[in-house]
């Protein structure tokens, strides 16, 4: 049957144009046990997309290390990258013993209620990665699919030892030029990174101060690690184990934080995790590099059965 062109024009569906929504930062409010406190974090892709992953840093970083993450996954996710209360743009605790697991596991279940949805996919780098485990072994967890970034269900007391001896010290350096040397030493198992890569991240890891630059964290964060001799591993099995829904497992392959034991085993039990190793790097990948992302793309992407999209119940 002919249908004059004008009358199909009508009745096409409007094609919706590309926009470019940019990165927002926003904030919301948490509470702890000494009171309340602001969480900062940063928002890519479109704020009506009800797919949401959250991007969730390392001990003494902050959200802007997912920004080259958060640009290629903004036109399927709107992708929520927070600052760990105590890091970046974040407030500081005034107890600083409150710095655990359990109040960032309740702070980002705020921040999930803040945004709405009933569930999210979750990129977890080494500390991020433990907060995004702890709350996928939970019953009715919102986590749908998980990423973790060189961090796995044991932490040896060796390397607790060593995250004691860095944490909460706040150098002061003159420019810019020598704080990005510094992040070039003590982040050199990150692997080859680009100039353009090293200046963002000293940018973005570093607050002006009278002196100089100096970390933006709260030296306050090595409290914990100080208040008791560490002797022995500190183990979330349990946790793990629990997890019912997809997980994929990244190692860099020179890691002294996620043994290389420890990352075979997480194949074999639990949710048995997709298990991804990158040559050259140690802890932790940084997720800028495009084979680095393809790996954490095609995984949050791919159709999983164990990914449905209602929340599961974690036994």
């Amino acid at each position: 049957m002919f249908v004059p062109s004008f009358l199909r024009r009508l009745f096409k569906p409007a094609m919706r144009p590309h926009v470019d929504f940019g990165m927002r930062e926003q904030s919301v409010l948490c509470m702890g046990p000494h009171g309340l406190h602001r969480m900062s974090y940063v928002e890519w892709g479109d704020p009506d997309n009800q797919r949401v992953l959250l991007c969730v840093h390392g001990l003494t970083r902050n959200a802007r290390d997912f920004d080259v993450l958060a640009q290629a996954l903004s036109s399927d996710y709107r992708v929520i990258c927070p600052d760990v209360v105590g890091r970046g743009n974040s407030d500081w605790l005034r107890v600083k013993s409150e710095y655990t697991f359990p109040l960032y596991v309740s702070d980002m279940i705020t921040l999930i209620a803040r945004l709405g949805v009933g569930h999210v996919d979750w990129v977890g780098t080494s500390m991020g990665g433990l907060i995004g485990m702890l709350l996928a072994g939970q019953p009715k967890t919102p986590v749908r699919k998980l990423v973790l970034n060189d961090v796995g269900p044991l932490i040896t007391a060796e390397s607790l030892r060593r995250i004691g001896q860095y944490i909460g010290k706040a150098p002061v350096f003159p420019t810019l030029d020598a704080a990005e040397e510094y992040m070039r030493q003590v982040g050199a198992s990150y692997g080859m990174l680009t100039n353009e890569q090293w200046q963002h991240i000293t940018r973005y890891n570093m607050r002006s101060v009278k002196e100089g630059y100096t970390p933006i964290y709260d030296p306050g964060l090595g409290d914990p690690f100080r208040m008791m001799p560490i002797l022995l591993n500190v183990g979330v099995w349990d946790a793990f184990d629990r997890i019912c829904h997809p997980v994929l497992a990244i190692r860099g392959a020179e890691s002294d934080l996620l043994r290389r034991e420890t990352w075979l085993e997480m194949g074999k039990r639990g949710p048995r995790a997709k298990l991804t190793e990158f040559p050259g790097v140690g802890h932790a990948p940084m997720l800028m590099s495009e084979d680095q992302i393809a790996v954490v793309r095609d995984f949050l992407l791919s159709s999983d059965e164990g990914a449905e999209s209602e929340p599961c119940q974690a036994s």
